[in-house]
């Protein structure tokens, strides 16, 4: 097997052989002609995967929730890939958060595999990378993708938002709902996660996200409330049927079909704009570029008719 070949490398992961999965997502990550040839080959194995995203204010317990949400699907022998969404190293660019620390109780199970995917930095990037990750995931056979982001910047709620059924993490405490709808959680979330609930302001947060849940617009679903302790196993039942049940009503009145379509129009729309990008970058050298720059410094044009200009020559 060629070590860089996307094809052998899809046969091999799809055989159960977790190095060729790590290569296959680690071409994805870097983009370029590889990241499509993967892409290309995935895209028709997939389709299968239900994905569950995990997202909240750092410190929420996430990753210990998600740990937890591991051994729930390993005690029914489900096989389950965690993608975990870390900030960047400003040094490697690489993902510095440990999540396969944090997570060591699975490390040595054959049926989980975790992966970390770091921001890098590039906003559009990493949201390119993480559907085509977890099409890699789905076409290697996985049935459960967790996909769980550390933070709540723009890029973490909108991969999180873009999973099956959305996880929204806050604690007990004064102000943590409020600050879960300033991020825009409450307009993703499908279910809403009290966790840490030994701690005191339980039933504050659950009131407060209760008269945001009567303010929102919602549909036939109405993100149920579950309070859990994930470091002692509490209300994980709980949680686990909270997700069940959204993707039996998801399936029932076919709004996971439309879920997926509408994920797959939006990755669709990005490729094309990232495509533009990359292939006006090349316009902003030469004489052109340099001709027109100088005419929008002198004022002898506007910059709106020079990027015209500069368009009207892509290839």
């Amino acid at each position: 097997m060629r070590r860089h070949d996307p094809a052998e490398l899809l046969d091999a992961a799809r055989n159960g052989d977790r190095g060729a999965l790590a290569r296959l997502l680690s071409l994805v990550e870097q983009g370029g002609p590889p990241a499509r040839e993967v892409g290309r080959l995935s895209h028709p194995l997939g389709g299968q995967a239900y994905t569950v995203g995990l997202t909240g204010a750092p410190g929420a317990g996430k990753s210990t929730l998600t740990s937890q949400l591991i051994s729930l699907l390993r005690a029914d022998h489900v096989s389950v890939a965690v993608l975990a969404i870390d900030p960047s190293s400003p040094f490697s660019g690489g993902a510095i958060l440990g999540d396969r620390v944090r997570m060591q109780d699975h490390a040595t199970d054959p049926g989980v595999f975790i992966r970390s995917m770091a921001t890098r930095g590039h906003l559009g990037g990493l949201a390119l990378a993480a559907p085509q990750a977890i099409r890699v995931l789905d076409a290697v056979g996985k049935p459960w993708v967790l996909v769980e982001t550390v933070g709540v910047g723009q890029v973490e709620v909108e991969i999180a938002g873009e999973a099956d059924t959305t996880l929204v993490v806050v604690n007990p405490g004064w102000g943590d709902a409020v600050q879960a709808n300033k991020a825009g959680l409450l307009e993703i979330g499908d279910v809403f996660v009290i966790n840490k609930a030994d701690r005191n302001g339980v039933a504050e947060t659950r009131r407060d996200l209760e008269q945001m849940l009567d303010l929102s617009e919602l549909g036939d679903w109405r993100p149920p409330i579950i309070a859990t302790v994930a470091s002692r196993n509490e209300g994980m039942t709980e949680l686990w049927d909270a997700v069940l049940s959204h993707r039996a009503h998801l399936e029932a009145s076919s709004e996971l079909e439309k879920r997926r379509e509408r994920r797959l129009a939006r990755e669709l729309d990005e490729i094309v704009v990232r495509s533009l990008q990359e292939r006006a970058r090349g316009l902003l050298t030469g004489t052109t570029y340099e001709e027109l720059y100088a005419d929008v410094l002198a004022r002898r044009t506007d910059p709106w008719s020079a990027a015209d200009q500069l368009l009207d020559a892509l290839p």
